[in-house]
């Protein structure tokens, strides 16, 4: 556990020797802060456990290439299964599969019309944040085809906290103990 020394306003921990964040932080920084108001405010904020979670689970929903792919379709009209397996070339049992996890997080809704169902977005926050990530990605295009097109430099890796240039080697070997004969 850290040993805490108040210092006028602040609280300055010692970093625990074990800890390589906290010798990572304090090589980033001459001495560790803590601003004890600040993570007061910023606590009474944050998001308890259900909230978060389920924030989690939406962001989980939309990590998915074929569920973005439908809820774009679904974005544009109100499509059936047939439809939509037609336009993301899938099965219609795997498109029903996805649309089952997105009606159970009421990301779509689901109309029936004799014996067809139709599927139309349900949460305009979920089209929101669908509709923001989109644009973010599309304004970005130009910044990603441009690195694509200039050549890649050696992998940067984490080597102990500290980033390296060096670009990764293959596996090392380790070297054989000969056994001892008595």
């Amino acid at each position: 556990m850290n040993d805490h020394i108040r210092s006028g306003s602040h609280i300055r921990l010692k970093p625990d020797p074990t800890d390589t964040r906290a010798a990572d932080a304090q090589a980033a920084c001459e001495s560790f802060h803590a601003h004890p108001s600040k993570i007061a405010r910023v606590r009474r904020r944050l998001l308890d456990e259900r909230a978060g979670a389920a924030l989690a689970e939406i962001f989980k929903v939309l990590g998915d290439l074929t569920r973005v792919r439908i809820l774009d379709a679904l974005a544009q009209a109100e499509l059936c299964v047939c439809d939509l397996a037609a336009l993301v070339g899938l099965s219609q049992s795997a498109v029903s599969h996805q649309l089952r996890l997105l009606r159970g997080m009421r990301v779509v809704r689901s109309r029936r019309a004799g014996r067809m169902v139709f599927y139309a977005p349900d949460d305009e926050h979920i089209m929101g944040l669908f509709g923001q990530g989109l644009g973010h990605v599309q304004e970005a295009a130009p910044r990603l085809l441009a690195r694509a097109a200039s050549p890649e430099p050696p992998a940067r890796r984490s080597v102990g906290g500290a980033q390296t240039d060096r670009a990764p080697r293959g596996r090392r070997r380790v070297p054989r103990t000969r056994a001892v004969k008595s």
